[in-house]
């Protein structure tokens, strides 16, 4: 059987694209990072999701980027509310994918995996600079010369399959997988329900809303 690295947050993005992978025949290890987050309870909802989707196994990896310039690391930064278009918004996490996505292929090697998946998409993706199209592409090439074969003679492939999907989109292929939504978590802060006002809460509420308006 295939094997995959799913890289699992706890958010609606990476619950949909480790659902694919395992839809695609993909035997699913899942990785989660412990950085330091302000929010916990995303990694309580990347339990859920690996649960629910029956992974191989989870491996939680613990690496502190409490230190890292960012409203989602640092207590003295606080979690905007409104974010200008076209703007890198303080919620961006200095060379966060960089990092998730080396880990994942460090595990990948070792697990002589054949894919690592992950969530990122160009849409609604904040401003970030590393959920581009070019940013996934220039990696790839990076994987390509850093890495050996795999036993099956190739390549490991980073794969993105919400590159280019709205949130909307997205939430609807979830729901289409019959995947459980509600286990999952958006909201920036670690409340006992989402604030409903941080950029990623608006972002979730407008795609469901947008849903709802689909007759």
């Amino acid at each position: 059987m295939k094997r995959a690295i799913c890289l699992i947050s706890g958010g609606i993005d990476s619950f949909v694209a480790a659902s694919i992978a395992k839809k695609d025949g993909y035997e699913i290890y899942a990785l989660t990072v412990d950085y330091g987050q302000r929010n916990r309870k995303e990694i309580l909802s990347a339990k859920k999701i690996c649960k629910f989707l029956k992974v191989k196994r989870h491996i939680i990896t613990k690496i502190d980027l409490s230190w890292v310039n960012s409203a989602l690391t640092d207590k003295r930064v606080r979690i905007p509310e409104k974010v200008k278009k076209g703007d890198i918004p303080v919620t961006y996490v200095p060379a966060r994918n960089t990092i998730f996505i080396s880990l994942a292929l460090a595990l990948a090697e070792t697990l002589n995996a054949d894919a690592i998946f992950i969530g990122v998409n160009s849409i609604d993706f904040s401003g970030y600079p590393d959920c581009r199209p070019l940013y996934i592409k220039k990696y790839q090439k990076l994987i390509d010369i850093a890495t050996k074969k795999t036993i099956k003679g190739r390549k490991i492939v980073l794969k993105t399959p919400l590159l280019y999907m709205s949130k909307a989109a997205i939430i609807r292929k979830g729901l289409s997988l019959g995947l459980d939504l509600s286990i999952t978590w958006s909201c920036y802060k670690s409340g006992k329900k989402p604030c409903g006002r941080c950029p990623s809460c608006i972002i979730r509420k407008r795609a469901f809303a947008c849903l709802r308006a689909i007759p």
